[in-house]
């Protein structure tokens, strides 16, 4: 599971939407772990993710995530490092690299494509792969894209309720 995990899922939605889905916190705490990440969007901006309610009542720090801008070029590409801190043993595999490639397509269709290498955090790797979705520690990169794709296509992502019209 080591090495370079590349996912790409299409959204209706266009390229500026998705961008904000990522980078913006309002965004960014409506699906997958359900933190907030706050982004400096400039190289060597800082990036911290933070811990939602739950997992800080389970014993995660509030800050879950951190990493730091290497390249940003609004709407289409953001490379970041990438350090999980919920976990001493993930946390001391040190930082990875993570890339979004975006590229809006026909019809307001935009492609993400999300390159995390992950080449000496075999630990990491295996969380990002959605190993361990079965003792409730989510499902990776596959559930944050698949969660994101359905909050920008209808408003709702997994676990929020219906209303009743």
């Amino acid at each position: 599971m080591t090495g370079t995990q590349v996912y790409k899922v299409y959204i209706k939605a266009d390229a500026k939407k998705v961008w904000e889905a990522i980078t913006s916190p309002e965004w960014n705490n409506r699906y997958g772990y359900r933190g907030a990440t706050e982004m400096d969007l400039r190289p060597g901006g800082k990036i911290v993710g933070r811990s939602n309610a739950g997992m800080i009542a389970m014993g995660a720090p509030e800050v879950g995530t951190d990493g730091e801008v290497l390249e940003v070029d609004p709407p289409n590409k953001l490379v970041q490092t990438f350090r999980m801190l919920m976990d001493p043993n993930v946390a001391a595999e040190g930082f990875t690299k993570l890339t979004y490639e975006l590229k809006e397509g026909k019809d307001g269709v935009t492609a993400l494509t999300v390159t995390h290498e992950l080449d000496n955090a075999p630990g990491m790797a295996q969380v990002m792969a959605g190993a361990f979705e079965e003792m409730g520690a989510g499902g990776g990169w596959p559930w944050i894209l698949s969660d994101m794709k359905s909050v920008l296509e209808t408003g709702k992502g997994f676990g929020d309720e219906e209303k009743a019209d």
